[in-house]
């Protein structure tokens, strides 16, 4: 029922009950009924429904009878939005291009998410939908299944639709050992004789794809998983990567890049390999090892920006900014290893610069769009910096690190703002569930796993319990015995100091920092690699 009071503008609710003639309420009810809405959520009828009203659709009544009902259907409480996140940034520059339209036009499209304007949803005193469990839990089984034909084209991404779809599960806590036994089937086929694994049977090994395989047997667990994984080879696969600037190839004669790097420092940790070189392998000189010259090259691709680059001199991103402080993270005791070979300060900047408002979100280089799958790659730099800038002890102690650089007693970006972003727009609200870039993009496995990470990443907070136990004399990295043996993490709930935003139901499962899975999985699998010394059992 449409009602008006005199001398008011038309409302689009009955503030008070009243009988009408039949006739009228009919005819009333058609204009008021639920409103379609488009893809984004904006109303593309209520407008037309409610400019199409004449004077001989209303009632009217005194003033002063609507007033004295009004305490019966009291107006709800605007939700605790910030006004960051409801209006469009009040900096903006007189240059206009395309990439400012585009700008311009993505934050339009994510304001009505943001403000809760984006249908018919609950959403809780702060503006927020929950996290559909349900329905995300569903789109990554069934990513696990058959694909259509059309998927033949990622045919080469296998590995990582496993990796994907098991992890995004385990955050969700689900329990996907019940998948070992098709992992194992499907990982069996992927490997070479040479070593590593391909994208899919007799295809090329690649350090990305090899990293997905193991992720995937980690999550799932268990000695007959874990037997799959031919040791020996393993390691002159990697020899053969091995470059003599530090870093690695991705496949046999493929590029160098800071993927690499992390990769195999990866590897080499979770499977407990040898770190002495093959005499045939292209850094082999006697005197170096796997690890020699690692972290100079992550060093060598940081860019005048702060940010880090996938190689010396290219353009900074967000991924492997992440790659490179996971890396490090890897390598060493991140109080010790990332200050002594990044620029913190001025990566600390660049990170900051890539996390938007009203959004809330991460873009993953300069002057691009916001997307989901840098709530990871951008969002999880901030606990390994944190990890840096805080070192253990006393409060009094805690003013500023070992390395001169001012301690972070709070969180170095906007929590808030990353899971707004992430419950509020990347949500794929219909039955197809997932999570997505942004609101008018299709949800995926990619993006579900990494916007789960960033959510992971933004309810939690990692801490080191020690600071970095002595090197010996004339050592600048760790042994292999040594790597991250003072580098214990513990992992709490992030506490606001404000009211928390989201529902404690909302809470996905930790993930280890730089290894991007769980931390009992990280445990697990190299347990069972560092009991079972040399490559006997291959």
């Amino acid at each position: 029922m449409v009602v008006r009071t005199k001398g008011a503008r038309c409302r689009n609710r009955a503030i008070f009950i009243r009988k009408f003639p039949k006739s009228k309420k009919e005819n009333m009810a058609a204009s008021t009924s639920s409103f379609p809405t488009s893809q984004e959520g904006v109303a593309t009828s209520s407008q037309q429904n409610l400019d199409a009203i004449t004077d001989d659709d209303f009632e009217y009544v005194d003033e002063e009878f609507v007033l004295s009902h009004s305490a019966e259907q009291p107006a709800q409480p605007e939700p605790m939005i910030p006004d960051l996140f409801k209006q469009p940034s009040l900096v903006k520059d007189d240059l206009i291009t395309a990439t400012s339209q585009l700008q311009d036009q993505t934050v339009e499209h994510c304001l009505p998410f943001l403000t809760g304007e984006d249908g018919p949803l609950d959403f809780n005193d702060y503006g927020l939908p929950k996290l559909n469990r349900e329905k995300h839990i569903k789109f990554l089984k069934q990513s696990l299944g058959p694909l259509p034909g059309r998927f033949v084209a990622v045919d080469a991404s296998r590995p990582w639709y496993l990796y994907w779809c098991l992890s995004g599960l385990t955050m969700m806590g689900e329990d996907v050992s019940s998948y070992r036994n098709s992992v194992i089937e499907t990982a069996r086929t992927m490997q070479n004789e040479s070593g590593g694994f391909g994208g899919g049977h007799g295809q090329t090994s690649h350090l990305a794809t090899t990293y997905a395989v193991i992720l995937a047997i980690a999550l799932v667990g268990g000695e007959e998983a874990y037997d799959v994984i031919d040791k020996k080879a393993m390691w002159k696969w990697l020899c053969s990567l091995k470059q003599p600037d530090g870093g690695f190839q991705v496949c046999v004669g493929g590029e160098e890049d800071i993927r690499g790097a992390y990769i195999a420092a990866v590897i080499i940790t979770l499977l407990d390999l040898p770190l002495d070189l093959t005499p045939d392998s292209p850094a082999y000189d006697g005197r170096s090892n796997l690890l020699t010259g690692l972290a100079e090259y992550v060093r060598s691709c940081q860019t005048f920006e702060g940010g880090i680059s996938s190689q010396p001199n290219n353009e900074a991103h967000g991924a492997y900014a992440f790659c490179a402080l996971a890396c490090l993270a890897i390598l060493d005791n991140p109080r010790r290893i990332i200050p002594s070979y990044l620029d913190v300060p001025r990566l600390v900047s660049w990170l900051s610069y890539r996390q938007y408002a009203p959004e809330g979100g991460f873009s993953g280089r300069t002057n691009k769009l916001v997307d989901g799958c840098y709530s990871h790659w951008a969002g999880g730099c901030f606990p390994l910096i944190e990890a840096c800038l805080n070192p253990s002890g006393s409060a009094s102690e805690k003013n500023k690190t070992a390395t001169g650089l001012a301690a972070a007693p709070e969180s170095l970006y906007s929590r808030e703002g990353l899971i707004r972003y992430i419950l509020c727009c990347c949500q794929d609200q219909t039955k197809r569930g997932g999570l997505r870039d942004k609101p008018y993009k299709m949800s995926d496995p990619y993006h579900t796993n990494y916007v789960l990470s960033g959510l992971s990443s933004a309810q939690h907070q990692w801490d080191l319990d020690s600071d970095p136990l002595p090197l010996p004399n004339g050592e600048t990295t760790p042994t292999l015995a040594a790597l991250g043996a003072d580098s214990v993490w513990n992992v709490f709930p992030y506490i606001d100091e404000n009211d928390q935003i989201y529902e404690d139901s909302d809470r996905v499962r930790p993930i280890h920092p730089a290894y991007a899975i769980p931390q009992k999985n990280v445990n697990a699998i190299r347990g069972y690699f560092q009991g079972r010394s040399g490559f006997a059992s291959t």
